[in-house]
């Protein structure tokens, strides 16, 4: 195939609370709403978290994501890509409990322990709707997001190895390259391996546009041809970078999770904006935007009918 950008959606989340924005979905009704439109829209790949219904805090229950997950199947053809990073409050097999319960086809992996901060946004004067919600965000100053070599290979194990479901290794820092590396040079994940490089969180890499290349060009030296390189920024350098990335030849993300906002100052109203707002940046760019179908084939994926979604 030749180069196509793969658009994925990240829907909910789960560093936003529902006080952010009223048009997070939360619900699962609204978390399969925003992701059929988002699919319709161009996305690719739908990046799936859960959420409490009735307070919106993320939920890891294989029982919640079963509320929406067989309508996206239903509606859309997209690539279902469910979180193993769940949220930092969770344990391990809290994170693993939908992914083992579905086998998608796709899901998230984090690939190494770092600081994800989120105590500046408890910060800000708000009318909290949930008293979960500031300190959920508050904790965030003294927490170490945990995803230990131990942790990576159990879910590399259990969940690749032991149902065929392939990965979206999530580089948060310039180590994480290496402890990929690391784990294609034991074998235990196999290429092509979907690299998504981000930038922007607080407490790992910035969103300065130097450090693109820096984990572009590592990525290059230790993956060599074996891999699919996707970006995304999170906040205000959502469009910014995902711009940048399309030049250089990256697929991208965008996303409610990364992002709340559409532009300056302007809330995205739904997940589907985002994603139409990314694909007519494509266009104009004279990049083509990959099928569903197109992108199993370029990241080798089992396909719709291993994953257990009846």
């Amino acid at each position: 195939m030749s180069h196509k950008a793969i658009i994925s959606c990240a829907v909910t989340g789960a560093v936003h609370t529902p006080t952010m924005s009223p048009h997070l979905p939360v619900t699962p009704a609204q978390i399969a709403q925003q992701s059929i439109d988002a699919a319709a829209a161009g996305a690719a790949i739908i990046h799936l978290h859960a959420r409490n219904p009735a307070d919106g805090r993320p939920s890891p229950s294989a029982d919640v994501y079963m509320e929406f997950l067989p309508e996206i199947a239903q509606a859309t053809d997209a690539v279902i890509n469910i979180t193993t990073g769940g949220s930092v409050a969770m344990s391990l097999n809290e994170r693993l409990e939908a992914a083992l319960r579905v086998s998608p086809e796709l899901a998230s992996l984090n690939m190494g322990s770092f600081n994800f901060a989120m105590f500046r946004m408890a910060e800000r004067p708000r009318e909290w709707q949930h008293a979960w919600e500031q300190p959920y965000l508050a904790a965030t100053e003294d927490g170490i997001f945990k995803n230990t070599f131990r942790d990576i290979k159990y879910i590399l194990q259990t969940l690749g190895e032991g149902h065929g479901t392939r990965f979206e290794c999530e580089c948060y820092d310039l180590g994480h390259l290496y402890n990929l590396a690391y784990f294609a040079d034991m074998g235990l994940i196999k290429p092509p391996f979907l690299v998504q490089t981000i930038f922007g969180v607080m407490g790992a890499m910035g969103a300065d546009a130097e450090n693109v290349l820096v984990m572009k060009q590592t990525a290059d030296r230790l993956l060599g041809k074996d891999y699919v390189w996707s970006l995304f920024a999170a906040g205000k350098n959502q469009m910014g970078f995902g711009t940048m990335g399309a030049v250089m030849g990256a697929h991208v993300r965008v996303g409610l999770e990364d992002s709340l906002y559409l532009g300056r100052g302007a809330l995205a109203t739904s997940n589907a904006q985002q994603v139409a707002k990314m694909r007519k940046v494509l266009d104009e760019l004279g990049i083509a935007v990959a099928t569903p179908q197109e992108a199993r084939e370029r990241l080798a994926l089992k396909g719709r009918h291993n994953v257990a979604l009846a």
